[in-house]
């Protein structure tokens, strides 16, 4: 009887097999990589060499087939299984070369041996109510977010396996995004740019990509809204806490005379920020024209942003967590009288514009070449009103008032950065349509970057004059890189890729720093970085898979211009070994990911200062990072979904030897050996949930859990100088219909940390030794207790 009862849902529910073949509707020959996901459950397939796909442990029932591959519609094919079914699936030729070949040679294929995350644009849209990319992308795995004003609007970063965007390579449209000098990207240059996404890869670890810094921690693959046949008109608003508000226009022309379009759009968010003063004020637009044949495309882009934003980097003191939580000490003023007042325009402010001109042309079914040039023009200034400083450290003389020497005033000084960016990318790309696709390309760019600085006011202005300048260098950078990648299915069962890049820089900075130093120096490197990898689909259900990969890096311009002759900075190096599973059923889906980053000259803080006292980074010979990442995704019933993802890791730095200042004399640096430590912002716990509940169509409810483990803010391992682990809960809705004159209406509401936890995100520390007693400077970055943002959008 007990057996029967365990038999009994087999003998209701069959186990089905639905087999197919995907074809070329022209030629009738068989595609051979072709993508085939089946809804509603989580099973995906690749076409194998004679081009068929195979779903097996089928119960009856209605299934939608959803294939895909480059060069031909997207096609959607209901399938109705009461028995073991075989279809055949006629893909029609694109008339138009499809955009995405723009980002096909930086983009990982789904059936490759690496760890990677998408994302659509209509996962984008449910969140898009003013937050940066780090915030709308929190949910990933391994991704931390953090923001100085506290609300996800302004200044706001993100850190992958604990490595921050400095170490992210991140493109746009195939286009290098890192600044060039800092490594950096400051989302906050192009505010709203999600409301232009397509769609989105996160690949973590070194990757695939091949333009721009090197990948130290993942990179970001963005593409920019691809072409719509119709067209269409979009508002969208949003309202929230803190005076936040967010404002966009879309709009389009669709395909005019089956060959032109034409885009739009036109955002301003505006908010006060969680921390006392930390508004922003975000404008920007984005244009893009293209013309479309059957083999040819050629589109120009037109991206710009513009932001004001109160300065609130220097973070709120420890002291003032617990009693002033908003407390931000950027632009106090203390008066003789013994009162304080703020000054105004404590603020940073700049404008990035980027070109960007690409042209695809297919040379046949099987080869197209990508060629893409563009230019990125950045200027703008932070502004400071500084008190008592002296006039030597202006180069400036003393001013003598009657018989008086004055040595100090205060100032306002603004620092500036006046910076093009030119440059351009290429690539052969073929695909066979059977076993083998690959590319061949490369980048080649110019950077010009000029820092100077202003006084623009002083109390007693000596013998200064207007807008006074007192330092100024300008830095040059020239890059090229040359790739190479194939993709290979070696049988029905293997697909394996290689990839290697040659990558050369050539970095000269020229004149002296705010300290008056001269930096002028010159750093030639040329590095090799390899990678391959291969994965095997067992079944439909398994899929084991490997990657190695070498990364190098170069140092930053801070890494150059801050180190003396005896602390020069040297190049870092990274291998990475990824060994992974992927799992999927009807309802259940599973991917264990085990990594090891082993780090040479890894460049971190160690409290080493140089000769003029500035911290430096310093090459620690070995650290290294090693872990798992765990990816789930359960659809408990029709209506309830549950996703999650789990990174578990440990992350050390080899004999680490901290230095501290001794502001005793003889003013020295005290040396620790502290033998293997933590790196600083690297939780051995990082943990998400979302919980979807969609009681009718249409209607979407998520709860929404991050956990984040203990962060050490240095590389000391020392608990008093660490970040408490936080467990933030958000809750989503989301509702779309149409109504008469309007395609859809759509409604949102984000109430953000519904628990009102108090945490902090980030943090900067400086330790130094005074009397015999340790003593500290820092900075927390709290962020925003419970709060709301709610939208509307209409779609014409």
């Amino acid at each position: 009887m007990l057996a029967l009862i365990i038999l009994m849902p087999m003998i209701a529910f069959p186990q089905l097999i639905l087999t197919g073949k995907v074809m070329d509707s022209q030629t009738n020959s068989v595609l051979v990589g072709a993508h085939v996901i089946l809804h509603p459950t989580f099973l995906t397939a690749v076409t194998d060499h004679n081009g068929m796909f195979r779903f097996t442990k089928l119960k009856p029932g209605e299934y939608t087939l959803n294939i895909s591959f480059l060069g031909f519609l997207e096609q959607f094919q209901q399938v109705v299984i009461s028995q073991n079914t075989e279809v055949d699936i006629l893909l029609l030729p694109r008339q138009i070369l499809e955009e995405e070949v723009v980002i096909s040679s930086t983009r990982i294929p789904v059936n490759s041996p690496a760890t990677f995350t998408n994302i659509d644009k209509e996962e984008i849209r449910k969140v898009n109510l003013g937050q940066d990319l780090p915030f709308l992308l929190e949910t990933t795995p391994s991704l931390v977010a953090t923001s100085d004003a506290g609300t996800g609007i302004g200044y706001t970063g993100m850190k992958i396996r604990g490595t921050d965007i400095t170490r992210i390579n991140v493109t746009i449209n195939g286009i290098q995004l890192n600044d060039p000098e800092s490594h950096a990207v400051y989302w906050v240059n192009l505010p709203d740019l999600a409301t232009s996404v397509e769609s989105i890869q996160i690949q973590r670890g070194v990757g695939t990509s091949s333009n721009g810094a090197a990948t130290f921690g993942g990179s970001i693959n963005i593409l920019t809204q691809s072409l719509r046949d119709e067209p269409y008109a979009e508002i969208n608003s949003s309202a929230g806490s803190f005076n936040t508000f967010k404002n966009t226009l879309s709009i389009g022309t669709g395909l005019l005379n089956g060959s032109f379009s034409v885009d739009a759009r036109l955002s301003k968010i505006t908010t006060d920020g969680y921390v006392d003063r930390a508004f922003s004020n975000l404008q920007s637009y984005n244009i893009s024209g293209g013309y479309f044949s059957d083999k040819s495309v050629i589109k120009l882009n037109l991206i710009s942003g513009n932001e004001r934003t109160y300065q609130a980097w220097n973070g709120t003191p420890y002291d003032s967590l617990k009693t002033n939580r908003t407390f931000n000490p950027s632009g106090i003023i203390y008066n003789n009288d013994g009162s304080i007042s703020y000054y105004d325009n404590q603020t940073d402010n700049y404008r990035q514009d980027h070109q960007q001109l690409f042209f695809l042309h297919s040379l046949n079914r099987k080869l197209n070449i990508n060629l893409s040039l563009f230019h990125v023009r950045g200027f703008g200034y932070y502004e400071n009103y500084i008190q008592n400083e002296d006039f030597e450290d202006y180069g400036l003389d003393d001013v003598i008032i009657a018989v008086d020497t004055v040595n100090s005033t205060d100032l306002v000084r603004r620092k500036y950065l006046d910076n093009h960016f030119y440059g351009s990318t290429f690539s052969l790309n073929y695909n066979s349509q059977k076993r083998l696709s690959g590319s061949l390309g490369g980048g080649l760019d110019y950077y010009e970057g000029d820092h100077y600085g202003n006084i623009i006011w002083a109390e007693f202005a000596g013998n200064s004059t207007t807008d006074f300048r007192w330092y100024d260098n300008t830095g040059i950078k020239r890059q090229y890189n040359i790739f190479g990648k194939v993709y290979y299915q070696l049988s029905s069962k293997v697909n394996a890729f290689a990839d290697l890049q040659v990558r050369g820089i050539d970095y000269t900075i020229e004149g002296t720093h705010d300290n008056l130093m001269d930096i002028s120096q010159t750093h030639d490197y040329l590095f090799f970085n390899p990678k391959f990898g291969a994965l095997m689909e067992l079944n439909q259900q398994h899929q084991p898979y490997f990657s190695f990969a070498v990364a190098n890096r170069e140092p930053t311009r801070s890494d150059f211009r801050d180190a003396d002759d005896d602390n020069q900075p040297r190049p870092e190096r990274l291998t990475d070994i990824e060994i992974g599973h992927n799992y999927a059923s009807n309802t259940f889906r599973l991917n264990a990911n085990f990594y090891f980053m082993d780090y040479k000259d890894q460049l971190v803080l160690t409290g080493k200062i140089n000769n003029v006292g500035s911290p430096i980074f310093v090459n620690v010979p070995r650290s290294y990072r090693i872990g798992i990442e765990m990816i789930i995704g359960w659809k408990l019933s029709p209506q309830f979904r549950w996703d999650g993802n789990a990174t578990l890791s440990n992350n050390r730095i080899k004999n680490f030897t901290e230095y501290v200042d001794n502001w005793n004399p003889p003013y020295d640096q005290i040396e620790r050996n502290l033998g293997d430590t933590d790196i600083s912002f690297s939780p051995s716990v990082i943990a998400k949930s979302v919980l979807s509940y969609e009681p009718v169509n249409g209607l979407n409810l998520t709860l929404v859990s991050k956990y984040v483990g203990k962060q050490f803010i240095d590389n000391t391992s020392d608990n008093s100088c660490s970040l408490d682990p936080y467990f933030v809960n958000d809750i989503r809705l989301n509702y779309s219909f149409s109504i008469a004159f309007v395609k859809e209406l759509s409604l949102y509401l984000m109430v953000n940390n519904v628990l009102n936890t108090g945490y902090v995100t980030n943090a900067w520390v400086y330790r130094y030794l005074e009397g015999g007693n340790e003593y500290r400077m820092d900075g927390y970055f709290p962020q925003a207790g419970i709060n709301f943002l709610g939208g509307v959008s209409v779609r014409f």
